[in-house]
């Protein structure tokens, strides 16, 4: 158990795991200064110390922030990036301020499984929430063997990727070549440049089927039927860190659904059922996980993957390929 205040040391002492108790005899170690609120991790044979550095109690004026540590043994010594002791006052950034809140600190893991892990900490002041303190719960990323807070999830357009090939995710529609066709290189130098106008939704939607479309994954062409809007669904309940939320193709409401044959559609328009509701995990290596709220007709979890380089559907998640992981990408 480690222990202590930030006007002083932060010290380790061996616990009875039967008992609760401190064990006999054992001697306090002084392993960090110049932080608080501390806790420990155990990841891939090293101890990571994390512990709260600043000052407090100043609403938007607070510089708490999370630092970190490792070592080999849990009596330390307790290193940074650039190998200073924390018993010097080292300690590598895992979060600082950011955006509208001030002043994370006192960090807690919560190790979901699957490779998902998020963290909490407080903030000492919400800017939107008139200076107020407030928990926060992000996604814990580990790079080059470190933690460090990632983001939650936003809002917004984007093409979604697999990580397996890099295609992205589009509706099975038939291809509208754009105007100006081919090109060559034997040009004379004196024609104009002429910008070509993007495709939009309206150059295309009419040759789109109007009931249920299929799903597939293909090279991205900026292309409207490639144009995902992710967006929060209000009451419909969330999972640590975030709320449910509904993805449609870009200025339509059709809708990516789960099926009872666990595969993945998309439906005119957006309902509110729960096979048309996702929940998206930012995992320890930065890539997402999709998940749809439920299956029809089914208890399983299962989330979005790829089977091929041009097939997605729903099957369990697994961490260790990338068939199941994603990317967001706004262009």
């Amino acid at each position: 158990m480690t222990y202590g205040t930030f006007f002083g040391f932060i010290r380790l002492i061996e616990l009875d795991p039967k008992t609760g108790k401190r064990v006999e005899g054992n001697k306090a170690l002084d392993i960090a200064i110049d932080c608080e609120a501390t806790t420990l991790m155990y990841r891939d044979g090293w101890y990571y110390l994390l512990g709260t550095h600043g000052t407090c109690c100043d609403g938007a004026n607070s510089t708490y922030n999370i630092v970190v540590g490792r070592s080999r043994k849990v009596t330390g010594p307790y290193l940074d990036n650039l190998g200073r002791d924390m018993l010097r006052g080292g300690g590598k950034m895992v979060l600082a301020a950011g955006g509208r809140v001030i002043g994370p600190g006192h960090f807690g893991l919560l190790d979901l499984g699957d490779g998902v892990q998020k963290m909490s900490c407080h903030y000492e002041a919400d800017l939107d929430q008139g200076g107020r303190s407030v928990l926060g719960i992000r996604p814990l990323l580990w790079k080059n063997g470190w933690p460090v807070a990632g983001d939650n999830f936003k809002e917004g357009t984007y093409e979604i990727e697999s990580e397996r090939r890099g295609y992205a995710l589009e509706l099975v529609v038939d291809f509208v070549r754009m105007a100006g066709g081919m090109r060559g290189f034997g040009r004379g130098t004196d024609e104009p440049v002429k910008p070509v106008p993007s495709q939009e939704l309206a150059d295309v939607i009419n040759t789109w089927p109007t009931g249920n479309i299929g799903v597939r994954i293909g090279d991205y062409m900026t292309r409207p039927h490639q144009k995902w809007t992710i967006t929060a669904v209000p009451d419909a309940g969330g999972y640590p860190g975030g709320p449910y939320y509904k993805i449609v193709i870009a200025g339509t409401d059709r809708a990516l659904a789960a099926t009872a044959d666990a595969e993945v559609i998309t439906v005119p328009a957006f309902t509110g059922a729960p096979e048309q509701l996702w929940r998206i995990d930012q995992l320890i290596d930065g890539t997402y996980r999709i998940m749809p709220k439920a299956v029809p007709g089914s208890q399983e979890k299962l989330a979005l993957i790829s089977i091929g380089d041009s097939t997605p559907t729903l099957a369990k998640f697994d961490m260790n390929s990338d068939n199941s992981k994603w990317n967001f990408k706004a262009h």
